[in-house]
Formats: C-alpha cells, sequence, structure tokens
C-alpha cells in the first residue's frame, strides 16, 4: 500500500505559497508508516527536529483495482470510496529543500504524516459531476474550503496520469490536492474535516 499525494491542484494554494500553477499534476509518495488513523491524536515533533507543521486539507481516493497506464475515459473505475485526509507539512524544512532543489521527502514523508478518516463514502452517494464541497475547522472556525470543481487536474486526470509512472494497487491511497488556506498546527487544536456536511475525521494536536 502506497500514498500518493498531488500537490498545487488548486491554484490559489499554488499562489499562497509562491509557487507555479503547474500545467502538469505534480506527485509525491508517503509511505505507509504516514498513516494515522481512529482519529487518533498527533503529537507535534520538536520544533528543533522539523519546524512548523502546517495542515492541508484533501480528498483522498481509495483504489480498488490494480492499474498501469490507464486511459483517462477509463479511470473512474480503479476507485470506488472516497474519504479525506490531511497532508502534514514541515514547511520550513520543505521550503529549504526546495531552495536547494532537493526532494521534499523529509518535509512531507514523516511518520503520522498523513491522518487519514475512519469512514469513506462510496462515489456513487456523491455528486463528483457537480463538484464534491469539503473544508476544515479549527477550534470551531473554518479555515480551508474547496471544490472539485476548482482542481486543475481531475480525478480522472489524476489517476491517468499518475498510473503511466506508477503502477496502482488495490488499496492504495491518493490524495488530491489542496486548497488555499494551509497553515500552522499548534499544540491543544482540534481539527475537525467535513465532506458536504458530514463529519469525516476529527483529530486533536498534542
Amino acid at each position: 500500500m502506497k500514498i500518493i499525494c498531488i500537490g498545487r491542484n488548486y491554484a490559489d494554494h499554488a499562489k499562497e505559497l509562491n509557487n507555479q500553477v503547474p500545467e502538469e499534476p505534480v506527485f509525491f509518495i508517503k509511505p505507509d508508516t504516514a498513516l494515522l488513523r481512529n482519529n487518533s491524536p498527533f503529537y507535534l515533533p520538536p520544533e528543533d527536529f522539523l519546524g512548523e507543521i502546517h495542515y492541508e486539507v484533501e480528498l483522498v481516493l481509495k483504489i480498488n483495482k490494480a492499474g498501469k497506464a490507464i486511459p483517462k475515459q477509463f479511470a473512474s473505475r480503479y476507485y470506488d470510496k472516497i474519504g479525506i485526509g490531511l497532508d502534514l507539512t514541515a514547511r520550513q524544512l520543505q521550503q529549504k529543500l526546495k531552495e536547494k532543489g532537493l526532494p521534499w521527502e523529509k518535509a512531507k514523508a514523516f511518520d503520522f504524516s498523513a491522518p487519514i478518516s475512519m469512514e469513506f463514502i462510496p462515489k456513487q452517494e456523491l455528486n463528483i459531476k457537480e463538484g464534491i464541497n469539503f473544508s476544515l475547522e479549527i477550534n470551531g472556525k473554518t479555515v480551508q474550503q474547496g471544490n472539485t470543481k476548482d482542481m486543475l487536474f481531475d480525478f480522472d486526470e489524476i489517476i491517468a496520469y499518475v498510473s503511466k509512472y506508477v503502477t496502482l494497487r488495490t488499496g492504495d491511497y491518493i490524495y488530491t490536492g489542496t486548497p488555499q488556506g494551509v497553515g500552522r498546527l499548534n499544540k491543544g487544536d482540534l481539527l475537525k474535516a467535513y465532506i458536504e456536511d458530514r463529519l469525516m475525521l476529527e483529530m486533536e494536536v498534542r
């Protein structure tokens, strides 16, 4: 099982981090040790180790069968459920790595950097064509809101593109990108992530 994350898939988020808006999907991979399940708390690592940790809420596709070089017109057959997750990022460390032209893994793939919802919604219960709303609250305040209509690359484009380079297998997760509004986590924060008005993930920061 692997976690594939799509970066810069919402134009406003790319701009808020002073990144170029990509012409093709940007992706990276987290190991399975990054998963944080069952609404378990996230323990902030020491700042002298990873620096500030930022939240990024994302819809997550659950891959339901293996595929390689999947044509876009068949891509919807390769996922059956949609959940929500957080791509936790050591932002200052990421910036240093980017400035040096180095990979992002140290800033993205650390242990428990991919909290994920306990529940996944069958895709037929969501209106993918009209756009799926999702959001993140911290301490009762909405900090991120997104709709899949605003993605630069939709679910089918993501699956087709990634599968040209990496074989997808049953049980893989694809984190599909975050909207604008990312920010720092602080000890004591309570995060709640929603798909439409459905609470999907709740996480305390300790």
